[in-house]
């Protein structure tokens, strides 16, 4: 008997009326999925679903791979080595930019598992006291750069607000920088700075999510392939996925444990980004128009592309439950 069966008491109503009109997938499909983050809780939801056995219960194996990045996962899906994407809005540009793939469904809206961290003994308490300090971000043009220079946008300070510099993704270089004050501060996994904060290495300021709106913070992907050959997968897939939701969002305890156990942050960790972070998932996959415009605006931002393009071609509704 699966976790999932022993610790789960019945889906809400909706999600249950969900999977009743849902067509399955046939018996034993196994779907590729590939994430863009290993950690990251709008991602992280794919692995939960599948140690819970709840893909599995809807007839999908799932061979799950950590590309360490948005833009080594389109690249994956070029050359036809995954079936399902699980990111971020922005890798839509990729999209735009003629990857092979199609985006399926908004599964966070804000981004408060991203939060702006400082070293534990800096002056600055608030986000205010940023103002032209040095900030640490994965690299030029990434979706952290893009938050550090919407912060300078949002509090007025134009837009070399802050300087931004690259420091790799991840908590070990962030955590470098910020020990050998490289970066004034930086912007990375909430998680990692509620980490930092007990061996007094760094504290969080604030999460990204009070003063950045919606912008699509997770997405998940088709294969154009896949959608051709088996369509219905599709259906099926963010079927379990809204199905793990809903478990994560009401099993709160059982949810930390598996969490810790995949990203390996202790218990009081995850159970203080389980807080944060819980408003951000959507229920239903439905694309948010303020998430789409912000987005459309952060691909030229990025320079990512050189026009604003038209949404509507990066996305579709249509393989979810009616």
């Amino acid at each position: 008997m699966t976790l999932y069966a022993r610790a789960s008491s019945a889906v809400t109503t909706a999600v249950v009326l969900l999977v009743a009109g849902a067509v399955p997938a046939s018996a034993a499909s196994v779907l590729r999925v590939g994430k863009a983050n290993q950690v990251s809780e709008a991602i992280i939801p794919v692995n939960v679903g599948d140690q819970l056995g709840i893909f599995k219960k809807h007839g999908l194996d799932l061979e799950i791979t950590d590309y360490g990045g948005g833009g080594k996962m389109a690249q994956a899906m070029a050359a036809g080595a995954m079936d399902i994407g699980d990111g971020a809005g922005s890798e839509m540009a990729f999209v735009a930019k003629g990857a092979p793939m199609i985006t399926i469904c908004e599964s966070t809206s804000t981004a408060p598992f991203l939060g702006v961290g400082v070293p534990w003994d800096s002056p600055a308490k608030t986000l205010a006291d940023l103002k032209g300090k040095i900030v640490g971000v994965s690299s030029p043009g990434s979706f952290s750069d893009w938050v550090g220079h919407e912060l300078a946008r949002k509090e007025g300070w134009g837009e070399n607000g802050v300087q931004t510099v690259g420091i790799g993704g991840g908590p070990a270089p962030a955590l470098a920088a910020l020990r050998t004050h490289q970066v004034e501060a930086a912007i990375g996994n909430t998680s990692q700075f509620i980490a930092f904060a007990e061996t007094k290495d760094a504290r969080l300021i604030a999460p990204v999510s009070s003063f950045l709106g919606k912008v699509a913070s997770g997405a998940l992907f088709a294969s154009n392939q896949l959608a051709a050959s088996n369509p219905d997968a599709i259906r099926t897939f963010l079927i379990a996925w809204m199905e793990t939701v809903d478990y994560m969002l009401t099993h709160k305890a059982e949810t930390i444990k598996l969490e810790s156990a995949i990203t390996h942050f202790n218990e009081n960790v995850t159970s203080q980004e389980y807080d944060l972070v819980k408003g951000m998932y959507t229920k239903d996959c439905r694309f948010d128009a303020e998430s789409l415009a912000n987005l459309k605006r952060s691909f030229t931002d990025m320079k990512l592309l050189d026009s604003e393009p038209d949404m509507s071609k990066l996305y579709t509704e249509a393989y979810l439950p009616k």
